[in-house]
Order: C-alpha cells, then sequence, then structure tokens
C-alpha cells in the first residue's frame, strides 16, 4: 500500500530499521534503499516513494542537500532524518527543509514505530482530503465512457457506496425501473500476437478498437451496448447490455448470437481468438455482481481440450479434479534439477500434461490456475536453490518475451508448450546457480568478515562475488554460525573493542576508528546497546579486576 525509501550509506542501519520497523500493521508494501544523496534522488524520480528516511550526513549529496532538493521537487513526500549527531544545526537544517521528525542513532524500535505510525496517519489523511477533492471533481475531468467504466467496476466489485446515487444511476440507465441489466465476458486468447502485429504494442488503440465491434454488434434498437477492457485483467472484456423488461424472453438468444457474432468479426477483422460467457439475464444494476461471478465461472469453466471456436456459453461446465495439481511434481522436478538432470524434469512435466489431456477435460480456469502456481512454485524454488533475486526480477512472461516466445494459449498444445518453456527458463537459471555454488564455501564469508571488520561490510559483497541471492546467503550463514551476518559483524567488533579497551592508553575515539565507526558516539551506544555498560565504564570494571 505504501512505500518507503531509507538512504543511508552504513548498510547495517538500513538493515536495522527493516528489521526494527512494524510495517506489515503500517501497511508498507515495499522498501526500497539507497546508499547515498544522489541514489536516493534517482530512486524518489524513478518511483515516488510515499516517506523517505534519510540520514543527514552521507558521500556525495549529504542529508541537508538532498532534503533541500526534494522540498523543490516533491514537496508533498514526508521524511524523517536519522543521524548519529544530537547537533541543534542538524535538527534546524531537518525542520527547515520540512521533515516531520528526527531520530538519533543507534534507531530505537519504540521512537521509530511511532514516528512512523504518525507519519502514515498524515499521509492517509492528506490521501483522504485529496479523495474528496477528485470525487468533487471527476464529472469534470474524466470522460464519459471512463466515467461510466468506474461506475459498473465499482458496482460489480461492490465498491460502490450508494446504489441510490441518482447521477450515477442516470448516467448508465439506471434510473428507469423497466430497465434490465445483462453482463458477459470475453476472454481472449491471444492477446500477445494480436497487440503486436496488427495494433504494434498500442494497448489502448487494441481496447478501444474492440470495444467500438463490440458495441456495433451487440447493441441495436432493443439494446444498449457499453464494453470495455477489466482494469486488472488484460484479457478480459466486459459487456453490459440494458433493454426494455418487455424484451426479457427473448434476451438470452438475442444476447449470445450478437456476441458470437461479435467475436466472428473481431477474428475476422484482427485475427482475434477469443471465447465468451454470459452471466445473467433480466437483473437488476445491484445483481451486476453476481452476474458477473457467473460469467466469470463460465468462462473458466470452458474446456481447453476440446475448445471450439468462437464459443458462447452461459452454462458452468462440470468436470476435471484437483488431484491434477501440478504442486505434487515440484519436489520431483526440483531433486531431477538439483541432479543436474533437466531432461528427467521434462520427463515429469511431460507426464503431468499427458495425464491432463487423458482426463479429458481441463478448464481455463485449470489452465490459468496452473500457471500461476508452477510459476509461483519455481521461483521460490529458485529462490532457495541460490538464484539472486536480481535474475528474477524481469519475471517469466517478460523473459519468455525477450526469446519471442508468446505466453497466449488457444489450445491445448499451446499450453503445454507455454509450461515446457516456463520450466526451461527457471530450470536454466537454476542449473547455472547451482553450478557456480558447487565452488563456493561459507566459511570465505566469516574469514572476510575476521579479516576486514574495520570496513563497511554489505552483504551485495558476497552477493557479487558468489552469484548468491541475498536469502539464500544469509539462510546458510545463519545456519552455520547461528547469526545473521551484520550480527556477526557485530559480535566481532564487539569483542574486538573489549580487547582494545584492556589498553588505558589508548582513547575511545581511536578505538572506535579502529572498529571501522564513523563517530565516536556512535560506537559508545552500540557498544552499551551490546554489552549494557558504556565504553568507559567497561574498562573502569574491566581495570579494578
Amino acid at each position: 500500500m505504501y512505500r518507503v525509501l531509507i538512504i543511508d550509506d552504513e548498510e547495517p542501519l538500513i538493515e536495522a530499521i527493516k528489521i526494527l520497523g512494524d510495517w506489515d500493521a503500517l501497511g508498507v508494501t515495499e522498501i526500497a534503499e539507497a546508499h547515498n544523496g544522489r541514489e536516493g534522488i534517482a530512486q524518489v524520480r524513478q518511483h515516488r516513494p510515499d516517506l523517505i528516511i534519510v540520514d543527514m550526513k552521507m558521500p556525495e549529496m549529504n542529508g541537508t542537500e538532498f532534503l533541500e532538493l526534494i522540498r523543490k521537487e516533491y514537496p508533498d513526500i514526508p521524511s524523517i532524518v536519522i543521524s548519529g549527531y544530537n547537533d541543534f544545526d542538524y535538527t534546524r537544517q531537518a525542520i527547515k527543509s520540512g521533515s516531520v521528525d528526527y531520530l538519533l542513532k543507534p534507531v530505537n524500535k519504540q521512537e521509530l514505530n511511532q514516528t512512523l505510525a504518525e507519519v502514515i496517519a498524515s499521509i492517509e489523511e492528506k490521501k483522504r482530503e485529496r479523495n474528496e477533492h477528485i470525487d468533487r471533481d471527476i464529472t469534470l475531468n474524466m470522460s464519459l465512457p471512463k466515467l461510466k467504466e468506474k461506475i459498473y467496476m465499482s458496482i460489480i466489485e461492490n465498491r460502490h457506496n450508494n446504489l441510490t446515487d441518482k447521477a450515477s444511476l442516470t448516467m448508465i440507465g439506471a434510473n428507469n425501473a423497466q430497465t434490465q441489466f445483462g453482463l458477459a465476458l470475453i476472454r481472449v486468447m491471444n492477446l500477445q500476437e494480436v497487440l503486436s502485429k496488427r495494433f504494434k504494442g498500442d494497448t489502448d488503440l487494441l481496447y478501444f478498437s474492440l470495444a467500438n465491434v463490440i458495441n456495433e454488434e451487440v447493441g441495436s434498437d432493443e439494446v444498449t451496448c457499453f464494453s470495455f477492457n477489466h482494469p486488472k485483467r488484460e484479457r478480459e472484456i466486459i459487456i453490459v447490455y440494458t433493454y426494455d423488461v418487455t424484451h426479457r424472453e427473448t434476451m438470452t438468444f438475442i444476447a449470445q448470437s450478437s456476441i458470437k457474432r461479435a467475436i466472428t468479426n473481431l477474428n475476422t477483422l484482427f485475427g482475434l481468438v477469443a471465447t465468451a460467457g454470459i452471466g445473467g439475464i433480466g437483473s437488476e444494476i445491484g445483481q451486476l455482481p453476481k452476474a458477473y461471478t457467473h460469467a466469470d465461472q463460465v468462462v473458466n469453466s470452458i474446456n481447453l481440450i476440446n475448445l471450439s471456436e468462437f464459443m458462447v456459453s452461459t452454462a458452468i461446465a462440470q468436470g476435471g479434479s484437483d488431484s491434477l495439481s501440478i504442486a505434487g511434481r515440484i519436489p520431483f522436478i526440483r531433486h531431477a534439477l538439483e541432479e543436474g538432470n533437466p531432461s528427467y524434469a521434462d520427463t515429469i512435466l511431460a507426464e503431468y500434461i499427458t495425464k491432463m489431456k487423458n482426463s479429458g477435460y481441463y478448464s481455463l480456469g485449470m489452465a490459468a490456475r496452473t500457471i500461476r502456481e508452477f510459476t509461483l512454485l519455481l521461483h521460490e524454488m529458485a529462490l532457495e536453490l541460490g538464484v539472486p533475486g536480481v535474475e528474477l526480477v524481469m519475471g517469466y512472461e517478460n523473459a519468455l518475451k525477450a526469446r519471442d516466445v508468446t505466453t497466449d494459449y488457444s489450445t491445448f498444445t499451446q499450453f503445454e508448450q507455454l509450461l515446457i518453456h516456463i520450466l526451461s527458463y527457471y530450470g536454466e537459471l537454476i542449473r547455472k546457480s547451482i553450478h557456480i555454488h558447487q565452488h563456493f564455501d561459507i566459511h570465505d564469508i566469516k574469514e572476510y568478515i575476521h579479516n576486514h571488520y574495520y570496513e563497511e561490510i554489505r552483504i551485495s559483497i558476497f552477493t557479487e562475488r558468489y552469484y548468491l541471492s541475498r536469502e539464500y546467503l544469509m539462510k546458510l550463514f545463519k545456519q552455520e554460525f547461528g547469526s545473521g551476518i551484520y550480527e556477526y559483524v557485530q559480535k566481532v567488533r564487539m569483542e574486538k573493542a573489549t580487547e582494545l579497551l584492556m589498553d588505558p592508553r589508548m582513547k575511545i575515539q581511536d578505538i572506535s576508528d579502529m572498529l571501522g565507526y564513523k563517530d565516536k558516539n556512535y560506537f559508545s551506544k552500540a557498544f552499551k546497546n551490546y554489552y549494557q555498560l558504556s565504553p568507559s565504564d567497561y574498562r573502569a570494571t574491566i581495570l579494578k579486576i
């Protein structure tokens, strides 16, 4: 729901904030990070976060310079300043730049979450006020078709708060008691092909053209038709048609024949392949959610194995079995890939596909669910086997497009080929990762920490060196040594600090510098958090003994 950007040149602090923040309760779904002001500016311009947490002292561009620039370019984005310096000048600069709060390092969990909660509440209040303003001016800023689409979607998704709103109901013709509503869905099976070959990737032009053809074919003297693409499902066209109650008896035949005619014309004009489901005839406006659900079930129940051309159905087909889930084959596929035997993985998938086909019934809904489940399980498998997350960011759809492989399927054979391509994509990543990891020893990281504890140690040092995913590497380290990497770095530094404190000639500042801390106060706070004593008190206690 909310995006947060953390900017600090100390990666351990970024990780600490990620751990301490009660993000789920606050509604934060995405946390990005940057390591200096310039990186932070680039992140803000590209992703536009809802909240920024920024350190005041950083290389290349410090916090003051960053906040000044943000205040000019994005004055509505709130910021929280975090610093190891309890200095009035820093506080004054932060307040002058519009920051909502100023926290000292090391960050306290309670203070952090209290501040975050206050900022999120402020963001929500501003959003509420902005939405109220948008609602007041919506008729001035939105075209009639788009407004009608939003009204219909709010009704279909049960988000329309007041079905007695005369302005909205009049706009869609629902103010007349004699008006009846019907709803149908068209599922476009070869969207990528049509979009690429006939519309040169212009999705707006595609949907505009489809809606025009459908409205013309389904609409008549007796029927008013309004169609639009589902905003959350790119392959789905929603058709809402209205007619006088006196035509109710013949509307099933009229709707079925006119929608089939529309699909046929779409195929002739654009080469489009589609199926359709009719969800309800003779309904009041408040019954559209039920009609939509029925139409969706009708389309999802259509049998992919013997899919008829230009199929338009009104009934939900029965058949199939949950025992055909792909999840049961995943352990065997994983074993095959781990053993370096991709051919056996292909055989397991082929056997599953054959069983599906021999069942005689495999619905469009089952096919869509299988693809979602298969890709999710393979994605999780890839991460668990060490494939870096950055390698998976593209996603299988974009990766297949880059190989000129379509994710369309209008036949069972095409569906089969898509599953094979998905397995091939993830299988290649997994095999590459396993090959590299065979030459990796987790003790190398431990040794590096002991030799470089006084330097800034980032997880990215190891992920880039060993081609390991962040999650996989940290999991391996904790399994082997009982703590996370940053916790282990802290442990080594603190143990080294106690050795250095045994020498009364060494100043606290010198020890702080030798351990890689940029500020004596920050080192002292970190030491006290670890041992429950300040460095000076610890030294005094030890020397007395």
